[in-house]
């Protein structure tokens, strides 16, 4: 009896090339087959490391009807591997059907770590990496993307998004309105490439900044949000306390003191008590 072949789940660069592992490198110069989202864009990656193997086109698109031909393949002792056009396979990305049917038909599935931007963006992003939750690519329509950060406002673990350049705008706008405009984040911005951005704040300074900066809406995007977690005070409480000490003392006085009280984070507050500014008469510092 013929012994099925290994499905690999290899992960490939996410912007440097050089981030490819010497084991990605030998599985997938050993397999039989490569599927991968876009041959064309998969071809840079291959040719750059000599890896002459086979390829096939496997995407969302032909996943259901090309999922029982690899299948057949396995079963009849072929190694393949599939990869995404950048990071870990199956985050965002198809394979998941694939990676199912062959448990059910037991046949090895093997994961070959590597680069995942959600976790390279939680690892610089100082926002606490602890609990997350990954929500992928929030809903396109207006509508539902609020619905569905709604959904998420009490939730206490971090928040990791990933959103594309022509939503980014729109997807801040809504954090910040759901979430609270002084709510901690991050933008990690093309993560390993030439312009790679890491800016730390809150969702209203964020959204400032991006609107001084026209370039940093460019690119592909991991948006972190902290959770709304009981050592933080509420953002409504935050305000009003804000308020009182910004009549009668200067930005940065208010800000260290809201800071002793509250636990917050300092740039959470200060971004927080410079949108009051002209709501409130300030004393000169």
């Amino acid at each position: 009896m013929t012994e099925p072949g290994t499905l690999y789940i290899v992960a490939t660069p996410i912007g440097n090339l050089e981030d490819l592992s010497p084991r990605a490198q030998r599985v997938l110069s050993a397999v039989d087959l490569i599927l991968a989202e876009d041959t064309r864009h998969s071809a840079r990656l291959l040719n750059t490391f000599d890896i002459r193997t086979r390829t096939l086109a496997f995407h969302e698109n032909n996943e259901e009807r090309m999922t029982g031909r690899i299948i057949s393949r396995l079963a009849a002792g072929n190694s393949v591997a599939l990869i995404a056009d950048a990071g870990t396979p199956l985050i965002s990305d198809p394979g998941f059907k694939l990676v199912r049917q062959a448990h059910a038909q037991n046949i090895p599935v093997s994961p070959v770590p590597g680069p995942a931007a959600l976790i390279a963006a939680l690892s610089a992003a100082g926002v606490a990496p602890g609990k997350f939750l990954f929500d992928g690519f929030a809903p396109a329509r207006a509508e539902a993307r609020r619905k569905r950060m709604s959904a998420l406002a009490g939730a206490a673990h971090t928040l990791v998004f990933y959103e594309a350049p022509h939503r980014i705008k729109a997807f801040l706008a809504d954090a910040a309105t759901i979430f609270g405009a002084g709510r901690e984040a991050c933008i990690a911005r093309e993560l390993t490439k030439k312009f790679e951005t890491i800016r730390q704040g809150t969702l209203g300074g964020l959204i400032e900044w991006m609107e001084q900066d026209p370039d940093q809406g460019r690119g592909e995007f991991v948006v972190i949000i902290a959770g709304a977690g009981e050592e933080h005070m509420d953002i409504a409480e935050l305000t009003a306390l804000l308020k009182v000490l910004l009549k009668s003392l200067s930005l940065k006085q208010a800000v260290q003191i809201a800071a002793e009280l509250t636990g917050a984070g300092r740039n959470e507050i200060y971004d927080l008590a410079v949108t009051l500014q002209d709501k409130v008469s300030l004393r000169d510092e």
